[in-house]
């Protein structure tokens, strides 16, 4: 919803006339509008940190779509997961938020759709009032009942073959670095010390190493590296300096772009270039 309107406070205005002694913590308000997938990267990124019964609150794309003839619709709904409630418009967050991942139970707001009214501001008339239930301890089956399927939103996985990672940069974060959806633990399925190029953009642009803290290459150099939740990013050690904006800027790499790395056993290299033929 960014900061430039009233919408952030009038929302935590409703949660404090609430409940007055509540802890509100911003994940995000600079998501791009209805980029589902980019929410449920910045919500996986840190839900671990928080303790069990925290209540989430995804005001992204949060008006529901009702369509009676089928399953096309999305509705306000609530799923539980590592102790954890998190309450969204259907809109495919949930699916993209989990992965692979089960929820622990899934539920359906009721009644949210009776009044009109609320479709003027979803997120504060259909999505908070449920998150202070919550917050309260009330029991979720007075207000929505158990649902066993919900949506996900296209979110690009990391592909794998024999000698080759084909993946993506699925977010930019404040200092330009790039985040894909390379995990380490698919990168580590090569075996360790295997020779690899990582490339992006164009020929010139590659890393051969994976360093473990930005540190390790000197002020201004590139560098790729594992960070705390496991993604690959690729980054400018220090670029973000006021004057540049980091891999973002200075490699031009944006959300979507591909990435590769190639392995090849020691001593198969002949020359840089074979890969990128």
């Amino acid at each position: 919803m960014g900061l430039n309107d009233h919408y952030v406070a009038s929302l935590k205005g409703t949660i404090y006339s609430a409940v007055s002694n509540a802890t509100i913590v911003d994940i995000s308000h600079a998501v791009k509008p209805f980029d589902i997938s980019e929410a449920a990267f910045l919500v996986a990124s840190c839900y671990k940190d928080f303790p069990e019964g925290t209540v989430h609150v995804i005001g992204l794309d949060s008006e529901p779509i009702v369509n009676f003839g089928g399953a096309d619709g999305s509705f306000p709904s609530i799923l539980q997961f590592d102790n954890q409630y998190f309450v969204s418009n259907d809109n495919g967050f949930f699916g993209s938020f989990l992965g692979e991942n089960v929820p622990q139970a899934f539920w359906r707001i009721d009644d949210v759709l009776s009044d009109p009214r609320l479709f003027k501001f979803p997120t504060k008339n259909m999505l908070i009032p449920v998150g202070l239930k919550l917050m309260k301890g009330e029991k979720i089956e007075q207000f929505a009942s158990p649902f066993s399927e919900y949506k996900n939103a296209f979110t690009p996985t990391a592909i794998s073959e024999s000698n080759l990672i084909k993946g993506h940069v699925i977010h930019i974060d404040h200092y330009g670095n790039a985040i894909t959806n390379v995990h380490e633990s698919l990168f580590e399925r090569y075996g360790k010390d295997v020779p690899f190029i990582l490339y992006f953009k164009k020929k010139d642009y590659f890393i051969d190493e994976i360093s473990m803290a930005y540190n390790e290459v000197p002020q201004g150099e590139k560098v790729a590296l594992f960070n705390e939740n496991g993604h690959l990013e690729i980054a400018i050690n220090r670029g973000a300096n006021g004057s540049t904006g980091g891999a973002e800027q200075l490699f031009g790499l944006s959300s979507g772009d591909m990435i590769r790395i190639e392995f090849t056993p020691k001593g198969s290299r002949d020359t840089l270039d074979s890969f990128f033929t």
